[in-house]
């Protein structure tokens, strides 16, 4: 049985896989950087559907093509795998319209340009109505802070009949690499299909948390920690880390599924803070140094079933402010409210969209800025939340909640399939 959309149906549907391309091994790459204390190597070239597009002479005959009818509707279901970088993505002379996001529908949002996240996913309406022509889809990174790969990635939109091709097609304009506005402006637009009547017979009910049982504070940084004994490779005496609170994610030697429902003691503790130990200006230009010092953890953070929960995320400014997009195993989200500064409950909660906000998985929170999203707690278990950047989770940003089981029987956690293997 075909899909019911909640929008005219397309008459094609069409993936659109976003990567990026190293020329040296990724496992080295990755050792070497934490070996190192320091950025990773960035990568060479992004790229649509395993190809980086004619702007790079290897890929000038397998650069990847869509070809489309004039008048005719395509879905692009598009998924960032990029590891380290937010994307924007653009088609020349053409917009589309914003459908749905991590597996949600949304509003139709209709833009020249998004902004996707790493492990996000989107479903974008292309309706082919511009002069029969070669047109450039493209990718390019959005980076706030440190190196970051240039390059632009290229796949073409060709539309079918007879026409003279350009030699060239034309490059979409991008916002600026570092247009934090553009990024988060495009992200705030984002709104669930709520209760709204449409084209089928289907509902999409919005069930945000009202009455919240569970208030949260998580502050997201990029730390410094002095290498002992000159344990460092390179001119450096000290190292890169990130933490959530403040404590750096430390993955203990028995993981932490394993242990709780194996109930193996010592392997983690129960006091993962709900809030900074200590509070500061989080996004003043200049932080003490001294704030800029993790702690190692393996402690998680317990949820009883069904609670409801509001978790703030405060970006800060330690070691320079960067976005942060952040990812929580085993829930989608809604996103109630964002903005810049410092969050403060007694002036941004009453401004949180309560209506109809976005339903996602991945969230990016801005540079030196706050994201608030809620969620109830029932599906138990063991669920691992960090930031997708790839180097930001390897330094240690991320924690583990745990929620407990209900009293039903559709309430508590599988237990491990039998063929699961012992090591």
């Amino acid at each position: 049985m075909a899909e019911s959309y909640p929008f005219p149906n397309p008459d094609h549907e069409v993936p659109v896989l976003l990567g990026d391309w190293f020329n040296g091994d990724a496992q080295e790459i990755m050792e070497d950087f934490l070996a190192r204390g320091n950025d990773p190597e960035i990568s060479n070239s992004f790229l649509i559907n395993g190809q980086p597009g004619d702007l790079h002479p290897c890929s000038a005959q397998d650069t990847f093509r869509l070809k489309v009818e004039s008048g005719k509707t395509y879905l692009l279901r598009v998924v960032n795998a990029v590891m380290n970088n937010i994307m924007f993505f653009k088609i020349a002379n053409h917009n589309v319209t914003v459908v749905g996001t991590d597996a949600a529908y949304t509003k139709p949002l209709r833009s020249d340009y998004i902004a996707i996240s790493p492990g996000q996913t989107m479903d974008l309406l292309l309706v082919a109505d511009q002069p029969p022509s070669h047109y450039y889809m493209a990718f390019r990174a959005y980076a706030s802070g440190g190196d970051f790969d240039n390059t632009t990635t290229t796949g073409i939109v060709e539309y079918v009949g007879n026409y003279t091709a350009p030699a060239s097609p034309a490059l979409p304009s991008f916002p600026p690499f570092n247009s934090t506005a553009a990024s988060h402006n495009f992200t705030t637009q984002l709104r669930s299909l709520a209760n709204r009547k449409v084209r089928v017979p289907i509902k999409y009910p919005v069930d945000v948390p009202k009455n919240v049982t569970d208030i949260l504070l998580f502050t997201l940084s990029i730390n410094l920690r002095q290498c002992p004994n000159d344990s460092c490779e390179g001119p450096f005496s000290e190292r890169l880390m990130a933490s959530v609170n403040n404590v750096t994610l430390q993955l203990p030697r028995t993981d932490f599924l394993q242990a709780y429902y194996w109930r193996i003691s010592g392997v983690y503790t129960n006091d993962f803070p709900d809030n900074p130990a200590i509070p500061y200006n989080y996004t003043q230009e200049t932080i003490p140094r001294d704030l800029a010092r993790p702690q190692n953890g393996t402690s998680v953070n317990i949820l009883d079933f069904n609670a409801t929960v509001e978790l703030v995320f405060q970006g800060t400014n330690l070691v320079g402010g960067i976005d942060h997009p952040m990812h929580l195993h085993g829930y989608s989200f809604y996103v109630v409210g964002s903005g810049f500064g410092n969050f403060n409950r007694t002036r941004d909660q009453p401004n949180y969209n309560l209506v109809d906000p976005p339903l996602m998985e991945t969230i990016a929170v801005p540079r030196n800025g706050w994201t608030a999203i809620r969620f109830k707690a029932n599906n138990p278990g063991v669920w691992f939340m960090h930031c997708h950047f790839e180097r930001h989770v390897s330094w240690g940003m991320g924690m583990v909640f745990i929620v407990r089981d209900g009293a039903g029987p559709n309430e508590t956690m599988l237990p491990p399939p039998p063929d699961m293997p012992l090591c």
